[in-house]
């Protein structure tokens, strides 16, 4: 129980963080997706988590459980000091969580989530940095030279919404 409030708290400072850099210009720019072209990103594998816009009028960028599992995420986003990964949310079964606050100001961000109760996880071609306890991590280079490691992330475009949820369910990029 503990571990869950401890964590809970560090959630809650994580998003307060992650608001002010969002504040910012979240100027366009390459997109960490290996170069892939429109059509490779349309042909993603079904493994990826289904998204879907909402028009909630406050804005923010939230994520809903819709597993049976305990899961842990982590997300990516580009801003005026370039780009970053910050994680972990926890989030119970059926459950939702506010990564984001506020209306969005870019379109494209990228998550990668464990399945903390079965194993495996949801990921994709979006290569970001990430680590084992609370992060926020700035640069998607030279993870392991830097102490961290390599995940792939998959993309949700909003498709420049002030608000979005992603779904996250069905098959998961890995059982392992």
């Amino acid at each position: 129980m503990m571990r869950w409030t401890l964590a809970a708290l560090a959630v809650v400072l994580i998003a307060g963080v992650a608001s002010l850099y969002f504040l910012l210009d979240l100027g366009g720019g390459d997109s960490p997706t290996l170069g892939l072209s429109q059509s490779d990103k349309e042909a993603a594998p079904p493994a990826a988590p289904a998204t879907n816009a909402n028009a909630k009028t406050e804005g923010g960028l939230e994520l809903c459980n819709d597993t049976q599992s305990h899961i842990g995420v982590a997300f990516g986003y580009k801003d005026k000091q370039g780009w970053a990964s910050e994680g972990w949310w926890n989030v119970d079964p059926g459950a939702c969580e506010t990564v984001l606050t506020g209306k969005l100001i870019a379109r494209f961000y990228y998550f990668y989530a464990v399945d903390y109760d079965k194993g495996g996880f949801w990921g994709g071609n979006a290569p970001m940095c990430t680590q084992d306890k609370l992060f926020t991590i700035r640069g998607l280079h030279d993870c392991e030279k830097r102490g961290y490691q390599s995940a792939g992330y998959f993309e949700v475009d909003t498709g420049e919404q002030t608000h979005w949820t992603v779904n996250l369910s069905g098959k998961k990029t890995s059982e392992k």
